[in-house]
């Protein structure tokens, strides 16, 4: 607001004059004296202003929703409430407290009205199912006329079940979901479908990730009717699932039992954490499964987290409880961006947990001598910032996310200490998803090579070792992240292929002078090219002396110095250099284009 005061007014009365109107009027004004141009005075109104004569304020009408508000907040009937505390988990709304209020857990089961979580943005659909359940529902029917309708709280349907909306989680914006385990085991029906759905669809608008907080006995079968098998049902959250992969990161946490169509959503996810002695999932109960095979099993060794960490391969990573679900997950978004194009968040460059110099050392001369892979990584990334994945599935391969000066990285891994680092069914398959997943947010590749090549023989035919090496050589062939090899030590068979070789574009491929590429080792070569020219000396003595002959020859013709100077890799670095070229390497090529043929997808994954 603009006001004009007499030319003789002073600076200390138009200021005066600008405040006292600003807060009587609760608008900016700019007071000018006489015809001048410029202001000498402005003020805005106080944020706790408001027009001295307003005495109105919330009427009963208010005051009755924020009852229905506050009973709603309470979740299910109080028995299953009471039980949560047995079963060593949280209330659905302490456990948005836990993750997006600060200090988490602050509040006791049923005492869900004393806030919201301060990085609780928002909350969709509290009133979903209201007219069936609640008894101050004016769709709903009832004999009291007090409005106490004892059946009816005896039923609590609470939001239907679920809980979604915003928040913020470690200075991210996320979109989120909450199964209420109180309300009839947190089983999924009608309203609570369309507000998955809602939240899944509104994830693919912004292009945030998506929290799903999952504790879910599965649909709810009394109720089915109106969302099992229509267009906007239950299934529909699998065509989202699919939709939001690889456009936005989709994490779920397992609290409890998620069983038939439940179990399909931590698959669907990027990342799966289940929880100790509290999470399971299955494609059915114990009871269908002895129903329909007379097998009988129990839930934890049917799906619990041991069977989904070591065997099955699809959770990614085990809490001990849930406050370390939670922090499992603030360490995971770190390292990935909000959505497909963007790049992952960088951090302050930390030195390493050991000394680079130790790198040579670590590593045995002798090929098939064990080492930890993540010893070496101990070496090369930032102190404390190397986060595993799938630790206890194809421990052949490791695979983890952590920086090299700041940069998140994604690091494939062979380990010396299991089975030599040959490549096993589940760790191709363990890795070809680790790689499709890096490439799909943007997050570089680093290899570390080490590996007698793809394990042989009838077991491992029989697990599809050819149809999963085929999807860890597809995913390495059709990344567009930049790709950074290091042959550390031996590079054997189609093992060379699969870890990022030289035919695989790679930015670079460097050698440790350790390393060794060939078709296979020299044991291997010596025993498949000269085995009948050994067998015919009869001399013992003559035959050793010449099998370690062909054996140096054999080693020099692999040796990493040969294949630099036939220029077959980029270079070869003291290892104690190995951390600075890489971090050197990885900023150079941080905005490197690649392009695949025009298709409309491969065939392969």
């Amino acid at each position: 607001m603009r006001v004009h005061v007499g030319a003789a007014a002073t600076p200390e009365e138009a200021e005066a004059i600008a405040r006292s109107l600003a807060e009587h009027l609760g608008v900016d004004v700019d007071v000018h004296v006489g015809d001048a141009a410029e202001p000498a005075a402005s003020a805005e109104p106080p944020e706790t202003a408001y027009p001295l004569d307003d005495d109105l304020g919330p009427t009963d009408r208010e005051r009755d929703l924020q009852a229905e508000i506050d009973d709603i907040l309470q979740g299910g009937p109080e028995k299953y409430r009471d039980r949560l505390s047995e079963q060593g988990k949280l209330f659905v709304r302490d456990r948005l407290d836990l993750w997006f209020g600060g200090e988490g857990g602050t509040r006791g089961a049923g005492d869900a009205s004393d806030g919201d979580p301060a990085g609780l943005h928002f909350e969709d659909g509290k009133f979903a199912a209201f007219d069936d359940w609640h008894p101050n529902a004016p769709n709903r029917e009832s004999d009291d006329s007090d409005g106490d309708d004892s059946e009816a709280t005896s039923d609590r349907l609470s939001a239907d079940g679920l809980l979604t909306g915003a928040a913020e989680f470690e200075g991210r914006d996320v979109h989120f979901m909450a199964n209420d385990f109180t309300v009839k085991a947190g089983s999924m029906a009608a309203k609570g479908v369309e507000k998955f759905l809602r939240m899944q669809q509104r994830a693919l608008k912004t292009g945030k990730p998506v929290l799903y907080l999952m504790d879910s006995s599965g649909g709810r079968i009394d109720q089915q009717s109106g969302f099992f098998a229509n267009r906007e049902g239950i299934g529909k959250y699998y065509y989202n699932h699919s939709m939001l992969s690889g456009a936005v990161p989709q994490i779920c946490v397992l609290y409890g039992p998620c069983i038939a169509g439940a179990a399909y959503t931590p698959v669907f996810a990027d990342f799966t954490v289940m929880v100790e002695g509290m999470s399971a999932m299955a494609i059915a109960s114990p009871r269908m499964v002895k129903m329909v095979t007379g097998e009988e099993i129990e839930l934890d060794e049917l799906g619990g987290p041991r069977v989904h960490a070591e065997e099955s391969g699809s959770a990614d990573l085990v809490a001990r409880d849930e406050e370390h679900a939670r922090q499992l997950v603030a360490d995971l978004i770190g390292y990935l961006p909000d959505k497909a194009g963007e790049k992952p968040p960088k951090r302050e460059t930390r030195p390493p947990k050991f000394s680079p110099e130790g790198i040579d050392e670590l590593i045995p001369e002798a090929p098939n001598r064990p080492y930890d892979a993540r010893d070496l990584l101990d070496r090369i990334a930032d102190a404390e910032s190397v986060f595993e994945l799938k630790e206890g599935y194809g421990p052949e391969i490791v695979t983890a996310f952590c920086r090299i000066d700041g940069r998140p990285v994604g690091v494939v891994a062979n380990q010396p200490t299991e089975r030599s680092g040959a490549i096993f069914p589940d760790a191709a398959e363990k890795a070809a998803e680790f790689i499709w997943t890096c490439d799909a947010y943007e997050i570089p590749l680093l290899y570390l090579c080490d590996t007698p090549g793809f394990m042989a023989g009838s077991q491992v035919e029989k697990d599809a070792i050819l149809e999963k090496g085929k999807k860890m050589i597809y995913a390495t062939s059709s990344a567009t992240v930049p790709k950074q090899t290091v042959v550390v030590r031996k590079a054997y068979g189609a093992g060379i292929y699969a870890m990022g070789g030289p035919a695989y574009d790679p930015e670079s491929v460097i050698g440790l002078p350790s390393g060794e590429i060939g078709i296979m080792g020299p044991e291997a070569a010596i025993n498949a090219v000269y085995a009948r020219k050994l067998a015919a000396i009869d001399d013992p003595e003559e035959r050793a002396e010449t099998e370690a002959r062909l054996r140096e020859e054999y080693r020099e013709d692999i040796d990493v110095h040969r294949m630099a100077s036939e220029v077959v890799i980029d270079e070869i670095v003291p290892p104690s250099t190995l951390r600075e070229e890489l971090a050197a390497r990885f900023a150079f090529y941080e905005d490197v284009e690649k392009d695949l043929p025009e298709k409309k997808h491969g065939t392969v994954l």
